[in-house]
């Protein structure tokens, strides 16, 4: 669920089929994400030495070709066929499709792609479907090689024009993220847990956003 903007809806029935959803919705239109990478992911990744990347809720692929473009091999997940076959098409045109493997999977229903990585990243991972942290970001650190990273950027607070409310459960604090990975201390070191901040246009409209983060190394 890559992007920079997030049109929320009403939420839709606990029992719609994810796939079908996220087909849907990337069908209305031709791109739905602004085919940056986030920001965040930039600043963290830019500072490492490229290696292997597992990217969830990968989208349309901003952050993966962006990955790719650094030199990284990535793994690139969605649930959505649609979004995948953008991101076949943007890589091919970005020259980087050699970097790239794209994994068509429901993450809660199938598991995560086997391997382990030197950087995990889930961005945006809210979602108009329930997508439980507690089920989803504990594999995502299993996936993560000695030495490798773990980075998750949540949006802290709706966005202005969202019409949600702040107490939306879908907005978790940095300690509430963290809590929901279930980290042994031992093993990880907590490189960053706080907020950032970033200013974002959508129709029109001209608002801060607040973005939580977490970032974690295996020891």
């Amino acid at each position: 669920m890559t992007g920079h903007h997030h049109q929320h809806q009403q939420n839709p029935p606990a029992d719609t089929d994810p796939a079908e959803f996220w087909d849907e919705r990337y069908g209305q239109s031709d791109r739905i994400w602004s085919g940056r990478v986030n920001p965040v992911l930039a600043e963290v990744a830019g500072a490492l030495p490229p290696g292997t990347a597992l990217d969830l809720g990968c989208g349309e692929g901003g952050d993966a070709i962006w990955l790719a473009r650094q030199g990284w091999r990535v793994t690139a997940v969605d649930v959505s066929a649609v979004a995948l076959q953008r991101l076949a098409v943007e890589a091919d045109r970005a020259g980087v499709a050699d970097r790239i493997t794209t994994v068509r999977r429901d993450l809660l229903a199938e598991g995560f792609p086997a391997g382990r990585f030197d950087l995990v990243s889930a961005q945006f991972f809210q979602s108009p479907l329930v997508l439980p942290r507690e089920k989803v970001l504990p594999p995502a650190a299993e996936a993560v090689a000695p030495g490798g990273r773990l980075l998750v950027v949540e949006h802290g607070a709706p966005p202005p024009w969202s019409g949600l409310d702040a107490d939306d459960p879908r907005f978790a604090s940095p300690e509430e993220i963290m809590a929901a990975i279930d980290l042994d201390p031992d093993g990880w070191a907590t490189e960053r847990q706080g907020e950032s901040r970033r200013t974002a246009t959508h129709d029109g409209h001209t608002g801060k956003l607040v973005d939580h983060v977490v970032l974690v190394r295996r020891r």
